[in-house]
């Protein structure tokens, strides 16, 4: 197990290049086995979930390497159905590859997928959808169990817009027979480049980014080689980061139009922000003003990714701040630690209290999901004094070399074995 060992208060200042979305490459991976020929993922991320579903991959009979920053995928020999119990539940995402198995197999077998502890996320909605595409779907002994000797198209209405459901849908209609309208569709960026990677393969689907798409099915699916989009959860971090530590950062390779409702906040609490080119430039100095109110809710509202990093700002900000999560029910995990380290924040359901306090002191803190140990990390380089983290596991399973993009920017943080 490793840890950061982190001396704060250091202002942030450089340059920041921005990874390919975490959020975007998993679905596109999974999407790979549609097809029996080469597919390449370009500037792909090292980072733990796509090196947990590049093993899959592997078990499912797929041949995966690495040449440079591309990940090459060779489907060809893929013939196994079944998803190992082990790797699933360490990845959430893993239950995408039930409507592309399927799709291609005609039959899958899954796990209950895992993921970090942020409360339910139920797949009733991934199985409704696939039932309504003809699939036949049962639950044996903790698995998902999925046979269909052909998907034929349909209209599918989501009972919410659900990202991982909606993807799910579009994996499995994508060579089934007919049309197929996906209804209380998720609006995600993540879900536009699904779109564009599966119509490089020949797909046929439209409307993505709204909340209807129509799927026009084909038979079968060739390679490409695809590019992802940028992270905003990873632009995000960093620019809360800039706004918590002070100083100047510039993000490359960021898309400021997929983190407009962050930016609205930033500014609201004095940062001046601005995008050019390829790159959003942050500046942040002198008193930091509360946001108020910060509600999550599903793009393009206030990302439920960016909650536990938001909260730690407000912490230091003047005034007080009320968080609301609206999509999961325990992502308020990072608050005790929080507290350790000097916040003043109170927890009632799904609301945080949050009143800003001059300065966060250093404690240990241990992360206890992805996001809060972002956050954590953050409140511990900005803060007075020394900081550990421990459990960096959940960390790298979204940041590609976290602790390297903050040291270069400025802050005194280093990766130490335990």
């Amino acid at each position: 197990m490793d840890k950061y060992v982190i001396e704060g208060g250091r202002p942030l200042y450089g340059e920041v290049e921005i990874q390919s979305a975490k959020n975007a490459v998993l679905p596109l991976l999974a999407a790979s086995v549609l097809t029996d020929e080469q597919v390449v993922i370009r500037r792909c991320p090292r980072i733990a979930d796509v090196l947990n579903m590049v093993q899959i991959l592997g078990e499912l009979g797929c041949k995966t390497c690495f040449e440079g920053d591309a990940l090459v995928i060779d489907p060809a020999a893929a013939a196994n159905h079944e998803i190992p119990p082990a790797l699933a539940r360490e990845l959430r995402s893993s239950v995408f590859l039930l409507g592309s198995v399927v799709a291609r197999f005609g039959r899958a077998r899954i796990a209950y997928p895992g993921g970090c502890d942020i409360g339910l996320r139920p797949v009733d909605l991934h199985l409704q959808g696939l039932r309504r595409l003809g699939v036949d779907v049962r639950e044996e002994g903790g698995s998902i169990v999925c046979a269909c000797e052909g998907a034929r198209g349909a209209e599918v209405v989501l009972d919410c817009p659900s990202v991982g459901a909606t993807e799910n849908i579009l994996l499995a209609s994508v060579t089934a027979k007919g049309s197929t309208l996906i209804r209380n569709a998720a609006r995600e960026p993540e879900i536009v480049d699904l779109q564009n990677f599966l119509n490089k393969m020949g797909g046929k689907i439209a409307g993505a980014g709204t909340s209807v798409i129509a799927v026009e099915g084909v038979p079968r699916l060739h390679g490409t080689e695809h590019t992802p989009l940028p992270d905003r959860i990873e632009a995000g971090t960093f620019l809360i980061a800039a706004a918590m530590c002070g100083g100047k950062l510039a993000l490359r390779g960021a898309k400021s139009e997929n983190i407009a409702s962050l930016a609205h906040k930033l500014r609201e609490i004095s940062c001046k922000i601005h995008a050019k080119d390829d790159k959003i430039y942050i500046e942040c100095v002198g008193a930091r003003r509360s946001p108020k109110l910060v509600e999550t809710s599903p793009y393009p509202g206030f990302p439920t990714d960016l909650q536990a990093p938001m909260t730690a700002l407000a912490c230091i900000c003047e005034g007080s701040t009320v968080i609301v999560e609206n999509l999961f029910e325990t992502r308020f995990k990072h608050v005790p630690e929080l507290i350790r380290m000097g916040a003043d924040i109170t927890v009632r359901g799904r609301s945080a209290f949050v009143r800003g306090v001059p300065a966060l002191h250093g404690a240990d803190v241990c992360a206890s999901d992805l996001r809060g140990g972002a956050a954590l990390t953050l409140a511990a380089i900005s803060a007075e004094g020394c900081s550990t983290v421990v459990d960096l596991g959940f960390i790298d399973r979204g940041y590609s070399d976290f602790e390297g993009k903050l040291r270069a920017a400025g802050a005194r943080i280093r990766r130490v074995r335990v």
